[in-house]
């Protein structure tokens, strides 16, 4: 059954969200295909997150910011997939918020959240967070998918309905 249940969610495509926190020594930062909204009033979100320093780290955080990726910046998000790759260097694209978060340049959005509940769940742990602030430039940027192991670009003419 786990090779039907993984097979079923690699043809169910999921949008790219890199979540970055202050970690212990410094800013952490992970990609999560996971995120889903959980309520508009109060806003919040969950995500789940497993097996690696990096989610250690965010799972610990009282703070996350989750952005949400453009297809343009689909090196970045490869970065942050692969464990032990050097992130956050002079060279990238970001900035610390007032509140000492990692912020990310260039992304479609970006909600910094409070973690509100940790659940352990199989050999993952699933995060609720409270949305406490929103940073964006709507309509600025193409979103990026992942599905089947590879990531796409969502344009209005993919529309079908």
């Amino acid at each position: 059954m786990t090779d039907l249940f993984r097979s079923a969610f690699r043809s169910h495509p999921a949008g790219v969200t890199v979540v970055t926190a202050v970690g212990h020594s410094g800013p952490v930062g992970l990609t999560a295909s996971s995120v889903a909204s959980v309520s508009a009033d109060p806003p919040a979100l969950s995500f789940s997150l497993s097996g690696s320093r990096s989610a250690e780290q965010l799972i610990e955080a009282e703070t996350v910011v989750v952005h949400m990726m453009a297809a343009s910046q689909v090196d970045l998000v490869k970065v942050f997939s692969k464990p032990g790759t050097e992130r956050f260097t002079a060279g990238m694209d970001w900035t610390t918020l007032p509140t000492g978060e990692p912020l990310l340049g260039g992304v479609l959005w970006a909600l910094r959240c409070r973690i509100t509940h940790r659940v352990p769940v199989g050999a993952s742990i699933l995060l609720a967070a409270e949305v406490l602030e929103v940073v964006g430039q709507p309509g600025q940027g193409t979103p990026l998918v992942y599905r089947d192991r590879g990531f796409y670009r969502l344009t209005e003419e993919a529309r079908v309905g």
